[in-house]
């Protein structure tokens, strides 16, 4: 995410440095990382991100929001940031559902998930006179998961798999229409699919959503860009005029 002059990397996972630069973002203007919870495809490059962000641990800076099984480690989880790199950024928050963080002119409030690591949070982001942005992370439905992201003006969803296969401690189409449903937010981006999920379509998967919700939906594609301001601007890779400009 870029806003203004500031860039927050949310779930690093392997590669995402490199597809980072491929994109050209400079991580000069890297201002946190944030980390949902402690699986290799949400924290694998966590560390090479904050490297970059401090540029080598030679400036003290940046901020790291993470939940205490990637901190800390838990239970069935190790730590998966080392002390060294915990100690080189300018701060270390851990992310617990209700906790609420301010970083240069932003709102970040860690949301409660339901997934294999008991740790996991979602996010939900506030960015003064642009509006709200949630981020489920990995999860599966529960009762009460809509209300933390109702009032967002774009919803991402993690959806691992298609209609009608469900997955425990993920959430499928289904779910995730559902709670489109109950968020109603402007438009909702579905992403981190499954192979279950790829071979059936993720934009026809999209498609569905819409239809059913009335809510202008996408799949997600490497290289897409969202603009979030008065209306919300999708720019899709691969087409030479490819911007959906909607606002309700």
């Amino acid at each position: 995410m870029i806003h203004g002059d500031d860039q927050i990397h949310v779930d690093p996972g392997p590669g995402a440095l490199v597809h980072s630069l491929n994109l050209h973002l400079s991580q000069l203007t890297l201002g946190a990382v944030l980390v949902s919870h402690c699986h290799l495809d949400h924290y694998g490059d966590a560390e090479v991100m904050i490297e970059a962000m401090t540029r080598g641990g030679t400036r003290k800076q940046g901020v790291l929001i993470a939940p205490r099984s990637v901190l800390q480690g838990n239970g069935n989880y190790g730590a998966a940031i080392s002390n060294y790199h915990k100690s080189i950024v300018e701060a270390t928050y851990e992310a617990k559902p209700g906790e609420i963080f301010k970083m240069r002119g932003m709102t970040i409030k860690p949301t409660r998930a339901s997934h294999g690591d008991p740790d996991t949070v979602g996010f939900r982001f506030d960015f003064p006179g642009i509006g709200e942005i949630g981020y489920t992370s990995d999860t599966e439905y529960f009762n009460g998961i809509s209300d933390y992201y109702k009032g967002v003006k774009l919803l991402i969803l993690c959806v691992l798999r298609p209609r009608g296969l469900p997955w425990k401690g993920h959430i499928s189409t289904d779910e995730a229409t559902k709670i489109v449903e109950e968020v109603k937010p402007e438009a909702a981006v579905i992403t981190h699919f499954g192979m279950r999920m790829i071979f059936a379509n993720p934009s026809k998967e999209a498609c569905f959503v819409e239809k059913k919700t009335g809510i202008k939906t996408f799949a997600a594609a490497d290289s897409m860009e969202i603009q979030v301001a008065k209306g919300i601007n999708v720019k899709k890779p691969g087409l030479s005029k490819s911007i959906d400009t909607f606002k309700r």
